[in-house]
């Protein structure tokens, strides 16, 4: 954030846009795949010198568009897995409490705030349905959870 002064001497607080050009969108959009491309083979793909493509990808880190790497875990481990949409109501006013009780629980991939008629839906993954029946009434005993709705994940069509 930076400060600018407008001319009644109040200093309002602004918020710089992030700028991301075209090939930068293309750049993000190959790193998603495959975070682990070596700099030469993304710059023969963008057609753009090796060096161009370090300094975008540091501009990109530097301005907080690039906010980390992370593993995208194979099919063959997923395939072992139970995953479930977690649809979850909170109590009024227990949401603050609630969301660090819910991060403590590794079973919980990503957790959104939502709009509709509930308040959260959670993405989770459990070794068997026996253990995803135990982590439903586990996050369903949580003081401030009102309510649970829960669809087993048969199959991930697009993952990006």
């Amino acid at each position: 954030m930076t400060k600018s002064t407008n001319t009644f001497g109040i200093s309002p607080i602004r918020i710089d846009i992030m700028q991301v050009s075209d090939k930068d969108r293309e750049l993000l959009a190959i790193l998603s795949d495959n975070a682990r491309m070596p700099t030469a083979t993304l710059a023969r793909r963008l057609g753009l010198s090796r060096t161009t493509v370090q300094a975008r990808i540091e501009r990109l880190e530097r301005d907080g568009v690039i906010a980390g790497y992370g593993v995208r875990l194979s099919e063959n481990y997923e395939k072992g897995l139970v995953k479930a949409h977690m649809l979850i109501t909170i109590a009024p006013r227990a949401l603050n409490r609630v969301t660090p009780e819910l991060a403590a629980i590794r079973e919980i991939r990503t957790l959104h705030s939502v709009s509709g008629s509930f308040d959260l839906i959670a993405i989770v993954a459990a070794s068997s349905i026996g253990e995803l029946d135990l982590l439903i009434d586990r996050i369903g005993e949580i003081e401030g959870v009102e309510k649970t709705l829960s669809s087993i994940i048969l199959s991930t069509r697009i993952d990006r």
